[in-house]
């Protein structure tokens, strides 16, 4: 729906006075929040036992890749001018599309890897690491959000601490799960 709208907006010229950047906006904006969406499944689920929600996950994620897909096309077609050196001085000279970068380029063996024979063909476990990275690519989300706007901060922030507390539910899970039960003594 998202790029629907876009779409839209490009062919009735409400896409503002311009146009390239409140797409690049809009995609970004939308990749933040699919994966705040994908990040917050596994939580949900803990916490309501509606284990159906898991089936979405995916779908999801895949959401937050084309999204990431299409933000940084428009980002070689417009800024860089597909042109592969000045990207790759952009990339290495601003920090800010260096993090934006590395978040996009480890959504990519996210992406590959979001099929079940990916899963049997890596493993549950080694699947499960390589998918954490979903919380770096956030990460790097949200950096590259900050350090691009500057100012007006609030909306990075916010995504910031959305991401922060689904990471400490995680890693708070994870202690707990891997703490020894104190059972009480009988005597």
């Amino acid at each position: 729906m998202p790029l629907f709208l876009l779409i839209w907006g490009a062919f009735t010229g409400n896409l503002g006075a311009n146009p390239i950047e409140t797409i690049t906006h809009t995609t970004g904006d939308w990749i933040l929040r699919f994966l705040v969406l994908t990040l917050c499944i596994t939580p949900v689920r803990w916490l309501t036992g509606w284990n159906p929600l898991i089936r979405f996950r995916r779908m999801l994620g895949l959401f937050a890749f084309f999204y990431a897909c299409i933000h940084f096309a428009i980002y070689c077609l417009s800024i860089a001018n597909l042109s592969l050196s000045d990207i790759g001085t952009d990339i290495a000279k601003r920090l800010y599309v260096t993090v934006g970068f590395t978040g996009f380029v480890l959504m990519i063996p996210l992406a590959i890897t979001s099929t079940k024979k990916w899963i049997t063909r890596l493993g549950g476990k080694r699947w499960q690491m390589l998918h954490r990275l979903v919380y770096v690519s956030a990460i790097a989300g949200v950096l590259h959000y900050l350090w691009l706007v500057k100012l007006d901060t609030k909306y990075p922030v916010r995504y910031a601490i959305v991401i922060g507390v689904l990471l400490l539910f995680r890693v708070w899970s994870a202690v707990r799960s891997r703490s020894p039960i104190t059972q009480p003594s009988g005597g």
